[in-house]
């Protein structure tokens, strides 16, 4: 059975067995609102003539439905059928409280939401075998009551988005381990979604963060900063040539906001007229969640609530292997020029003139599937920009600093960039982006007309330098490169073992995807890849909740990890598919 299945969907008479949600509620009528006291249960409820839907607001309760008992978590939702007795039992130590609802709205529309919302680990504890390694320490339930009880109380202040991840509170991180407060260890395969290049609390950051403390600047606007100047040189000297001024920013978003700024501002600028500002991203990208962020971004889905979308922001496929028979490398008849020209119908069947376009930002590699580019095709838009006037923009905001063995994962490309957008792994820590790119695009817009009110924060920027030197001096993205021949090995036999559900594997330095499908298919299977890495997680390895479509799991440990612990935590993500596949069984 399912996890997260206990009761099939309402609309799915006449079975009588129904479902156990963790997902909101819209358009119902609220019947009331019951407090149960630690211990205590609320009264029978049996009505004939209503379908009821329980949401438990706090606390952790046991519902009883006809003769089926079943443990909830805060912020569940239960749908309980007409004429079955029903009741709830505080069992948690604070009370209980929780709203019913009746008039279930548009079951059909209701059900594809559900369908196509991302999962959230469920809020009960499980028993689960002790894990005592060199590198992972698992001794309690996961997730434990009290960090069931601390999640509780966040989801009462946090909004329902914030409740994806897997079911542990952390309470500090050291190189390539993530802690609890409870005696549990995890090794790190996620680096805090790829931001730790350099480990955890690493030492030379933390202490420079200290001294900028101590030092007694925390804030500066605009104003000038020595901690600003080091930083933006070191990013200019350590960029490749051609990528000599460097904005600083505060989020990834923000980075990726500004280069679609400066591309358009540019192509009006070189065209002395409004028509150059087509911008053109890729289909599956990820450049943030903000309005032009996620305008630019691959995800219908995350375009929706926009509703007015801007025509001159145009989105073509990614050349990717596993949806494109062109764009696939591995075949005898793979040519670039065959998919260069594939791609470029897709740009010809949106009637998209060639010079109106101010430029293209695509990931370099796409992080819903770690997939990089045939390194032909990046050629030859590179020669289509500069016959077209056009801009690249590179978006390295996951990618940069070593994560794929080279400073940089689009110079891998063997091509020049007009604007980088970086982030998350620029400090390994704490919050700062960047745009790094020519001076003459970079300098389009006049004093005070280009800020932000965080721009090259102190304290942040002190943090970068640091991390950036650390990188340096101990040949982090060599140690990427590295091991890269183990992960790929690795990764490549379980595709190989799993051939029916894992449908690909791709991977650079230490980074790597891999694609979980419906057996014998190509149509993806988030379920499948949910239970994977709440099993990793029970089991001492720490992943972050599946990315892309809801099935893909990035392996991306921090860059000063060694072999001994890779090959561990890889053994151990095999060890959790076999499980998750036995679940099935």
């Amino acid at each position: 059975m399912h996890l997260n299945r206990i009761w099939d969907q309402p609309g799915d008479e006449p079975q009588r067995e129904k479902i156990l949600f963790d997902r909101p509620l819209t358009e119902t009528i609220c019947l009331g609102r019951v407090t149960v006291q630690p211990g205590e249960k609320s009264p029978e409820g049996l009505h004939p003539d209503e379908e009821e839907i329980y949401v438990i607001l706090s606390g952790r309760a046991s519902l009883r439905v006809g003769d089926e008992s079943h443990e909830v978590g805060g912020g569940c939702v239960a749908y309980v059928p007409r004429n079955f007795v029903h009741q709830i039992t505080c069992i948690s130590p604070e009370p209980l409280v929780y709203l019913y609802f009746a008039n279930w709205p548009d079951t059909a529309r209701q059900k594809k939401e559900w369908k196509e919302m991302a999962k959230s680990f469920e809020m009960v504890s499980r028993k689960v075998p002790q894990v005592h390694t060199k590198y992972r320490t698992i001794v309690t339930d996961i997730p434990n009551q009290p960090s069931l009880d601390i999640i509780a109380e966040l989801r009462k202040y946090e909004p329902r988005s914030m409740s994806g991840q897997p079911l542990v509170v952390w309470d500090r991180a050291d190189g390539i381990n993530v802690y609890d407060r409870y005696g549990n260890k995890w090794l790190d395969f996620s680096s805090g979604v790829l931001v730790t290049n350099s480990g955890h609390g690493n030492p030379a950051v933390k202490q420079a963060i200290l001294d900028q403390v101590e030092h007694g600047l925390l804030h500066n606007y605009c104003f000038p900063s020595e901690a600003r100047m080091k930083l933006t040189k070191k990013l200019s000297e350590i960029a490749p040539a051609g990528l000599d001024k460097v904005f600083l920013l505060t989020t990834g978003g923000e980075a990726t906001e500004c280069a679609i700024k400066l591309m358009r501002t540019w192509g009006q600028k070189i065209s002395g007229g409004k028509k150059k500002i087509k911008i053109i991203t890729f289909a599956d990208d990820f450049h943030g969640r903000t309005m032009g962020a996620q305008m630019a971004g691959g995800s219908p889905k995350g375009k929706v609530w926009i509703v007015n979308h801007d025509p001159d922001m145009h989105t073509v496929p990614f050349p990717n292997a596993f949806k494109y028979e062109w764009a696939d490398e591995s075949r005898a008849d793979y040519s670039d020029d065959k998919c260069w020209s594939n791609w470029l119908a897709y740009l010809d069947e949106q009637k998209i003139a060639y010079d109106d376009i101010a430029g293209f930002m695509p990931e370099s590699f796409q992080g819903g599937w770690v997939q990089l580019m045939p390194v032909g095709f990046v050629k030859r838009l590179r020669k289509f920009c500069d016959q077209h006037g056009a801009l690249i923009t590179f978006d390295e905001v996951q990618s940069g600093f070593g994560r794929s063995g080279k400073l940089f994962t689009y110079q891998h490309y063997g091509v020049a960039a007009d604007l980088v957008c970086c982030g998350k792994g620029i400090t390994s820590s704490l919050p700062l982006s960047a745009v790094i790119g020519r001076a003459d695009v970079m300098d389009v817009y006049g004093p005070n007309e280009m800020t932000s009110t965080h721009t090259g924060n102190p304290v942040c920027a002190e943090a970068a330098l640091a991390n950036i030197e650390y990188m340096m001096a101990n040949d982090l993205i060599g140690n990427a490169a590295r091991l890269e021949g183990i992960c790929r090995t690795f990764l490549k036999g379980l595709q190989k073992k799993h051939a029916d559900v894992i449908g690909c594997v791709y991977g650079v330095g230490l980074a790597w995807g891999l694609v979980f499908t419906q057996k014998g298919s190509k149509e993806i299977d988030p379920d499948l890849a949910h239970d994977i890495v709440r099993i990793s997680v029970e089991s001492g390895l720490m992943f972050f909740a599946p990315v892309g479509a809801g099935a893909t799991i990035k392996v991306v440990p921090p860059l000063v990890i060694t072999e001994e612990p890779l090959r561990e935590g890889l053994q151990v993500f095999a060890d959790a598919i076999e499980a998750a596949l036995a679940l099935r069984k």
